[in-house]
């Protein structure tokens, strides 16, 4: 079992299948017959990584016409799903068990489908809308060197994080014609902790929208919502909830659901750690670096956000803290001065 997530026994010689793969489907883009000899021989995780690079020149041309970088934004709660059904559509053409990869594929589908209905409700799919945060980086980087990195990093290097974090499943393919076709607890177990996941990720995601659709209404009538204090608003973003223990819980939820895959598949494969875990640490690295500047922004538009900082921990509840993280020590003290 352990050979399964053997990197040298296991990529390494399906390597030379990279080399000619695009070559043979231009050559057996007529023949249907042909596509399906050419899909069920070439290994799964050399047609998936070839997807990843195969698609990104579109994003990048999309994104340099529109001049709108949010192109793989809008499928990014899309692509390491249609990754994992492929490798399980791959294992059903070869007729090998699929019990614990159809439980992999469900999970995916449960995470697509709140990040995806999240995306769309705050205007994702919108016609012109783009994450803000990449019109700041373009106001800071000269546009030749935009382009440079629009290309290496925006329209590549994130279609690749995308399918590298799915690579779990393709060990857990492999271990499929040794494992049986069945579910056991520890399988039961690491689904229901990537829902779990999931479900966090929505109730944060709800109580972020609720927020911000109170914050917006009191803007427009002054008059705060009764489940809110008019300080929370007028301090411009949220602070209640589990948003009082984490400064972004819904990404701390995001990651850890990759993370679970990862660790499922080393349980699947009866190893401490294998190679597929890349996949999850570049992940977390990106988690890190984009929720460092998008509170390097928070900061500089809301004046009490580095005391938020200083209350709540950036992804995990702070375990020494002498300040509540929802800021009712304030409530409490302003209380106290006007009954003086």
């Amino acid at each position: 079992m352990t050979d399964c997530a053997n990197f040298e026994k296991t990529v390494v010689p399906y390597i030379p299948q990279f080399y000619d793969v695009f070559q043979q489907i231009l050559e057996s883009i007529t023949n249907p017959q042909a596509l399906k000899i050419l899909y069920v021989s070439t290994n799964p995780l050399i047609s998936a990584f070839s997807i990843s690079l195969l698609i990104s020149p579109i994003f990048l041309v999309a994104a340099e016409i529109n001049r709108n970088y949010s192109q793989v934004d809008r499928f990014w709660s899309l692509l390491p799903t249609l990754y994992n059904a492929h490798f399980v559509f791959y294992a059903h053409l070869l007729g090998l068990p699929t019990a614990r990869l159809d439980a992999v594929l469900t999970t995916s589908i449960i995470w697509s489908s709140r990040l995806t209905f999240n995306y769309w409700r705050k205007g994702g799919y919108s016609i012109g809308s783009e994450d803000y945060r990449w019109e700041v980086l373009r106001e800071h980087i000269p546009s030749p060197l935009f382009f440079l990195f629009d290309v290496v990093f925006i329209s590549l290097a994130q279609n690749i994080l995308l399918f590298s974090v799915s690579m779990p499943t393709y060990v857990m393919l492999l271990a499929a014609k040794k494992s049986g076709n069945y579910l056991d607890a520890g399988d039961l177990g690491f689904s229901a902790v990537m829902v779990a996941f999931v479900a966090l990720s929505f109730a944060a995601d709800q109580q972020q929208w609720n927020f911000q659709s109170a914050k917006q209404k009191y803007q427009k009538t002054a008059k705060a919502p009764t489940q809110y204090h008019r300080e929370d608003l007028d301090r411009g973003f949220n602070v209640v909830g589990l948003w009082s223990w984490s400064r972004h819980p819904n990404f701390a939820a995001e990651q850890s659901v990759w993370v679970t895959l990862y660790v499922w598949s080393c349980y699947t494969t009866k190893t401490y750690y294998n190679w597929t875990g890349v996949g999850a640490i570049c992940y977390l690295c990106l988690f890190q670096a984009s929720t460092w500047f998008t509170e390097l922004i928070s900061a500089k538009k809301y004046p009490e956000y580095k005391e938020y900082q200083k209350r709540v921990g950036k992804f995990f509840p702070k375990l020494v803290s002498n300040l509540p993280g929802d800021f009712s020590d304030q409530y409490s003290k302003k209380i106290d001065s006007k009954s003086q």
